[in-house]
């Protein structure tokens, strides 16, 4: 069974704000643990999108969302990793943007993130260990100490950053959430049969 300690705590490399695996054996022991995952969820505001909440004159909400993002969102759930999306904030465009990608746990306005992931792994049956949670504040850090796989971005706290098992290199919003998914699906042996349509068209 995986647990936490199985991912190695890389350093921090302060010209990027980001944390990298410092040698081969901890790059070893992201992909051991990722092997296993069969859940993440996602913060929305700062990891699906880059942070900023744009409001209109009437009060509607409105938010970017990356493409590159959403297509790796889609090849990792058709790899067979399940997909949820789990935050704080109500809005309308991110239950468009979850249907749009077929993401059916969707879980909004929640007081609790732990709670919510807690209910989700009992009604998937899936351990703590084998689920990640991708966060960049902290109010993720009780889901993200939870799960065995924490993922944060460069822009998050420091206090975040520190308690992440993985720091993506591309920021929230710019391909953060794609670098993840590839992430999972390499280590799952999966990335290349998801590959193979766009590389070896039909004739």
């Amino acid at each position: 069974m995986l647990s936490n300690q199985a991912c190695p705590e890389p350093d921090v490399t302060t010209s990027h704000s980001t944390r990298l695996p410092k040698n081969a054996s901890q790059v070893a022991g992201y992909v051991e643990v990722a092997k296993f995952i069969r859940l993440i969820a996602f913060d929305v505001d700062g990891v699906m999108t880059d942070g900023g909440l744009y409001l209109s004159d009437s009060g509607e909400e409105f938010k970017r969302f990356n493409t590159l993002d959403g297509h790796g969102m889609k090849m990792l759930s058709a790899s067979g990793v399940e997909l949820a999306i789990i935050t704080g904030r109500t809005s309308r465009c991110v239950e468009l943007r979850a249907k749009n990608l077929g993401i059916a746990h969707l879980h909004q306005g929640v007081e609790s993130k732990l709670d919510t992931m807690q209910m989700l792994l009992g009604k998937l049956n899936i351990a703590p260990q084998a689920a990640a949670f991708m966060g960049d504040d902290v109010v993720d850090l009780p889901v993200m100490r939870h799960v065995g796989l924490a993922v944060s971005v460069p822009d998050a706290p420091q206090l975040v950053r520190d308690r992440a098992h993985y720091v993506t290199r591309r920021g929230g919003g710019y391909g953060a959430v794609r670098e993840v998914c590839e992430l999972l699906m390499s280590a799952q042996g999966t990335l290349d049969s998801q590959l193979a349509p766009y590389l070896n068209p039909p004739v």
